[in-house]
């Protein structure tokens, strides 16, 4: 059997905001509940799994691979909502995208902070 992700924990203030923003925006199904979790099922079988944020929240980033028309619905969702987006994740590019390896890939950040990323090309594919 292959080794694949299956599932990574992703802690929120409000997980259930979180997993139903991530979701919106990607447009997938509305988070389903697993246990104590919110979770967002993504194609490739991989679920984030919303998780209350102890006192403590570490900020992450989760980069989602997309086609050229999956990367165009999404960044016009973000852009209808009117969130701030970058073209790199120190936010020194705002109102912009990238073009890394000959395709396209922008930043923006969840309602916990976390940084969200879609990308049409993976990193070092070239152009």
């Amino acid at each position: 059997m292959p080794i694949e992700l299956n599932h990574t924990i992703v802690h929120a203030h409000d997980p259930l905001a979180a997993a139903t923003f991530l979701a919106d925006i990607l447009g997938r199904e509305a988070p389903f509940r697993f246990g104590p979790f919110h979770c967002v099922q993504l194609d490739n079988g991989v679920t984030l799994d919303y998780l209350p944020a102890g006192e403590h929240l570490t900020i992450e980033h989760y980069a989602f691979l997309v086609g050229e028309a999956e990367f165009d619905a999404i960044f016009e969702r973000i852009r209808q909502r009117g969130l701030p987006y970058w073209a790199d994740p120190f936010h020194r590019q705002p109102g912009e995208i990238n073009h890394h390896d000959g395709g396209r890939g922008v930043y923006w950040n969840d309602p916990s902070g976390h940084y969200l990323e879609i990308i049409t090309r993976p990193y070092g594919s070239g152009a």
